[in-house]
């Protein structure tokens, strides 16, 4: 007897791999299963019913009033996600759910599916002036590459992960490593990476919502600015206490002296030289290779970055702090009769301006943005003609979420989304060995508009009758004492 006439097997059409899956147990995917010759979702379908973040807020206002105001998503009310609803595929059938309820007199749909995303991929932003690599340089899972170093932002660096070529351009083998990052990150679980040439690697773990772990060491915080930005934030715990203070970055290093702030400030010339390419007045680049050391250089002694004083300008006892943009590092130094600075205890209100720096740094937090193309099928399981779903979202008559958090939609043509993971109810994204991404993808709109783009009408059901005992509730939980702080937005599941 073959495989597929086997009694004991069913076969799964949830994706193209078309397990065979025998009874009692779940396909490659882990989300569907075989449970007395049926094909059953292991994950329930998730409910919001109440949150404090903004893109799903069932709070009134201040007055108590919760008539609805336009918004599509706002309202005391269920807010069903396409979290454990299961897949279209092949996408001609219509959403798994297609719920409908009343906002205050408004009659208002949503059409839950999970996406199968081949095209997809993750945007990671790492807090830290530490060097983890230069752009363009590949990061390695279990020796497979999975994407690349991209632009640096402010005080953080990026990485670009995943993709089509990574999923389906390579060998299986690292399609399969992409996808398993990818699902491992996107579910807010740790992923160790290698990023530069072998051997050289930077080790970096990455969890949504945590610090970076760089090289075994846990990032505390980001920057406070660049040199320069340091300089014009806090002259005026340096003025009459130091003659000159050198703010140490890899990108931009500020010398207060010559800075423009300096010099509005009348703070004497000192006759200091940097090592460095200068740009305009107190700002230079390129003072040390990129590194682990002050302010994301490679050095671990600042005065590195310092040529001789200018004798004419320069004298002996001169007071220098030098400082980097984390506050972290700093070193006093005075001025010998040869203008030879010597290192010196640090007086107390230098380093209560070090540890002011400090104090305004932000925590370093690992941020992880999932980013998909639904442009492609998924959109049949809305309506018989796709692109007036597209065009419909473009004009902002419907309303795209992912697990009930909100999107960016880019502009131009399809449906390219990113969401932030910690937005998102825990363990929101699933796998297809295809491979590809799986991810909750929902649309909302009015009743009316959704008749309008030929939609699936005929399948809509109420919100009374997906609501039953075994969905899975979640809210959001914020604790007030540090609202900044990633991992005080957390999901929670009722009772």
């Amino acid at each position: 007897m073959s495989r597929s006439e086997s009694p004991e097997k069913i076969r799964c059409d949830a994706c193209p791999v078309m397990c065979y899956i025998a009874d009692g147990k779940a396909g490659a995917c882990d989300r569907y299963a075989n449970r007395d010759g049926d094909l059953i979702r292991l994950d329930p379908l998730t409910i919001i019913q109440e949150s404090h973040q903004k893109v799903v807020p069932f709070l009134g206002n201040q007055e108590g009033d919760y008539s609805w105001d336009g918004d599509i998503i706002k309202g005391c009310r269920p807010f069903i996600t396409a979290v454990g609803a299961g897949t279209t595929y092949p996408d001609y059938k219509p959403a798994p759910f297609i719920v409908s309820q009343s906002v205050d007199g408004v009659d208002m749909v949503t059409v839950v599916t999970e996406g199968i995303f081949s095209y997809c991929g993750v945007k990671v932003k790492i807090d830290t002036d530490r060097h983890i690599g230069d752009e363009r340089d590949i990061v390695r899972v279990d020796g497979e590459p999975i994407g690349h170093v991209t632009t640096s932002e402010y005080g953080s660096k990026m990485l670009s992960l995943g993709g089509v070529e990574h999923l389906t351009g390579g060998t299986k083998k690292e399609g399969r490593v992409a996808c398993d990052a990818m699902l491992r990150l996107c579910n807010r679980d740790p992923v160790t990476m290698a990023i530069g040439e072998p051997g050289h690697e930077a080790e970096v773990v990455v969890e949504a919502g945590k610090p970076p772990i760089i090289n075994g060491l846990k990032e505390n915080v980001m920057r406070v600015g660049c040199g320069s930005a340091t300089i014009g934030m806090f002259p005026m715990q340096w003025i009459g206490h130091v003659d000159d203070v050198v703010v140490v970055d890899d990108h931009i290093t500020g010398v207060l002296s010559e800075h423009e702030t300096g010099k509005q400030l009348d703070v004497t010339p000192t006759g200091i030289k940097v090592l460095g390419r200068r740009s305009t007045s107190g700002r230079y680049f390129q003072v040390a290779e990129p590194g682990l050391g002050w302010g994301g250089t490679d050095i671990d002694d600042p005065l590195k970055i310092l040529g001789p004083f200018n004798p004419k300008i320069a004298w002996e006892g001169l007071r220098l702090l030098m400082v980097s943009t984390t506050g972290e590092q700093y070193a006093y130094y005075e001025l010998d009769k040869d203008l030879i600075p010597q290192l010196k205890p640090i007086p107390e209100i230098l380093k209560f301006s070090a540890d002011l720096i400090a104090e305004n740094c932000e925590p370093s937090v690992c941020s992880v943005l999932f980013m998909g193309g639904a442009g492609g099928s998924l959109r049949a399981g809305v309506t018989e003609n796709p692109v007036r779903l597209t065009h419909s979202v473009k004009s902002a008559l419907t309303n795209v979420t992912c697990g009930g958090a909100e999107t960016y939609v880019w502009p131009g043509g399809g449906i390219t989304v990113m969401v932030d993971v910690m937005d998102m109810p825990t363990r929101s994204f699933g796998y297809v060995p295809t491979p590809a991404l799986v991810a909750p993808i929902e649309f909302t709109l009015r009743v009316s508009d959704y008749a309008a783009l030929g939609g699936h009408v005929d399948y809509m059901t109420t919100i009374e009758e997906i609501d039953q005992d075994n969905v899975r509730r979640v809210k959001r939980k914020v604790r007030l004492n540090d609202p900044m702080a990633a991992e005080n937005y957390s999901w929670s599941k009722e009772a």
